[in-house]
């Protein structure tokens, strides 16, 4: 029996279920080509290096995003981004290792940018949003992986107690902050 031909989306769909399982700091290149039953360098074919093959699982874990819309509603839009990363285990974090990098697409922060009215010097804040997001959901995944593990108890200390009514807070100043709105549907409100 001839072995399994893989691509980069085969190769990103096990790096996902992997990250699911086992969490990021278990995932390695190593363990990825025992999963797909080659050899390590094999994976090297599709992508330069883990950093590059990280990318690729953030790109995928943001295709849920929307993409730009400038009538989108921007906290609907920060939902979509949070529902996103909190899609797969340890998400926020791979999806922040990318962006520190600046390797992967900017999917997110296009939306975002777009919500908050598009004008070419919005790129600041979207970014602002979307570090605001990204932290937001590394706080939760790193509180409910300490719970699953018995590490904390939920308890009224628990910084996640409100982490809804925070997020919200967060989104609505941040947005509020825009220098650039989108225009209004009342004229009387212009």
């Amino acid at each position: 029996m001839a072995p399994a031909r893989h691509d980069r989306h085969s190769v990103i769909d096990c790096a996902l279920r992997l990250l699911d399982e086992v969490g990021l700091p278990d995932l390695s290149m190593r363990r990825i080509a025992t999963e797909l039953e080659v050899q390590p360098s094999a994976l090297y074919w599709h992508f330069p290096h883990k950093q590059a093959l990280l990318a690729g699982v953030a790109d995928r874990i943001l295709t849920a995003v929307p993409e730009p819309d400038p009538t989108a509603d921007p906290s609907q839009v920060a939902d979509a981004v949070l529902d996103a990363l909190l899609t797969y285990r340890d998400g926020a974090e791979v999806v922040m290792s990318s962006y520190a990098l600046r390797l992967g697409t900017p999917r997110a922060q296009r939306a975002l940018a777009a919500a908050l009215g598009g004008a070419p010097d919005v790129g600041p804040l979207a970014d602002a949003v979307f570090e605001f997001i990204v932290g937001h959901a590394m706080l939760l995944q790193q509180r409910m992986h300490a719970q699953s593990i018995g590490a904390v108890e939920p308890d009224a200390a628990d910084p996640t107690a409100q982490s809804d009514a925070v997020f919200e807070a967060g989104i609505r100043a941040l947005a509020g902050l825009s220098a650039v709105r989108r225009p209004s549907a009342d004229p009387a409100r212009a």
